[in-house]
Order: structure tokens, then C-alpha cells, then sequence
């Protein structure tokens, strides 16, 4: 059988141009083992994947910050330590650069994500004067967020909730916020455009990026399993 899959998003089931690769629609709802979303966004956001490819909602979201499974939702973190480096962030002249209407924070709960246009440099100044506050910087979002949240701690609570051990999924990413992820699972890829902590991470790193590297892992798992 084919192993379950915890399954970061951005620039891994993308494009190069930051869209869902179709693929995605053709590979994943057959999948016959659970599929874990994993990503930075808010929640609602891979719950909507999960539902328009027809598969139980189980997903990870905010790095770890909001984990959804059997109909059990799971929220850590403190939101308010991270809010508090955002304000004074911006008190010192930073700028969160998403616009007037900010759809990428609306519906977060346990963080605060930044353009990839901030001063990450004054924003690490910045959160290094709050206890047990990081920022995480995935290449699409500076993330502020408690220390203690990861994907992978929330990958241990989503495969509980499913009774699967943690170390039988095989992970896929390309972020520093996919390490924890990968520590956890029991097989881990990086696809090629990975940054260089996924990259060291991972066990193995692709020769292709995007969904082209998770193509290529999906159909060397499934030729195991034959």
C-alpha cells in the first residue's frame, strides 16, 4: 500500500508562478492512504484544498499553529506575543506589506505572517526582545509565531488522531518550516527549489522542483507499493 503523506503547499504543490498545479487534482484524491496538508497559511485555506479535492479534511495549519483531524481541531500558540512584535515592528517604522485588506491575516489564530517584502532584519531585532517568540521566514511570508509551535509537533497530533504512527508518513517540502516536519516523519524530500535548511533536512532532495519533485516522489512511492 502507499504510505501516508504529510504535504507542505506553497512550492511544493504549486507552480513556479505561486498557482495550485493541476496534478494536484489528478494524483491526489485517489491517494489511498490519509493526506496531511501542511502549510503556513491559515486555516482555511488547506481545508479548502482538502475539500475541492474530496478528501477528509486533515490539515495542518499556521506551522503548526492549528491542527484539524477526525473532527477534532487543535489550536497552540499565543497569538498575542506575536501580535505585540508586529506593533512594535510597525511603531519602529516596518511595514507588514500586504495591503488595505490583508486576507492573509484575517483568519489566522495562533500568528502573524509578513510580506516577503519586510525588513526581516528589523523584525528578528524586534522579536528577539519577546520571550519565546520566532520568526520563521518560509520565502513567501515572514512568520511570527510562538517557539513551541512546529509542523512537526502537529504532524505527532493529526497522526494520533488518525492512529497512524508519525514515522510511517513520507513528508514532502521545501522550507525551513517543513525541518520539523521532515524530523518527525519517517521519510522526507526536498523538492529542488527547497531552501538550504530543508535541503539539509530532508533525506533526499529532488532533481525537480516544485510539483514536479513531488510528482516524481508520489510516482516512486507508488511504484514501491506495486
Amino acid at each position: 500500500m502507499v504510505p501516508p503523506l504529510a504535504l507542505d503547499i506553497d512550492g511544493t504543490l504549486t507552480t513556479p508562478t505561486g498557482r495550485i498545479d493541476p496534478r494536484v487534482f489528478e494524483l491526489l484524491p485517489a491517494w489511498d492512504a490519509p493526506v496531511v496538508f501542511a502549510t503556513g497559511k491559515a486555516f482555511p485555506y488547506p481545508v479548502a484544498l482538502a475539500h475541492f479535492l474530496g478528501r477528509e479534511e486533515t490539515v495542518i495549519a499556521e506551522n503548526g499553529g492549528v491542527a484539524y483531524a477526525d473532527g477534532e481541531t487543535t489550536v497552540v500558540g499565543d497569538p498575542d506575543a506575536a501580535r505585540a512584535v508586529v506593533e512594535a515592528f510597525r511603531e519602529r517604522g516596518g511595514e507588514v506589506g500586504w495591503g488595505d485588506g490583508d486576507t492573509v491575516n484575517r483568519w489566522r489564530e495562533t500568528e502573524v505572517a509578513l510580506s516577503p517584502d519586510a525588513d526581516g532584519a528589523l523584525l528578528r531585532e524586534v522579536a528577539a526582545t519577546v520571550d519565546d517568540v520566532e520568526v520563521v521566514d518560509t520565502g513567501y511570508a515572514y512568520h511570527v509565531k510562538s517557539t513551541g509551535v512546529s509542523k512537526g509537533r502537529a504532524l505527532g497530533v493529526v497522526a494520533d488522531a488518525l492512529g497512524v504512527d508519525p514515522a510511517a508518513f513520507v513528508a514532502v517540502g521545501d522550507s525551513e518550516n517543513d525541518v520539523s516536519t521532515f524530523g518527525v516523519a519517517g521519510e522526507s524530500y526536498a523538492v529542488a527549489n527547497a531552501d538550504d535548511a530543508a535541503s539539509e533536512a530532508a533525506d533526499e532532495v529532488v532533481e525537480e522542483g516544485f510539483m514536479d519533485g513531488t510528482v516524481s516522489v508520489l510516482s516512486e512511492l507508488r511504484e514501491r507499493a506495486e
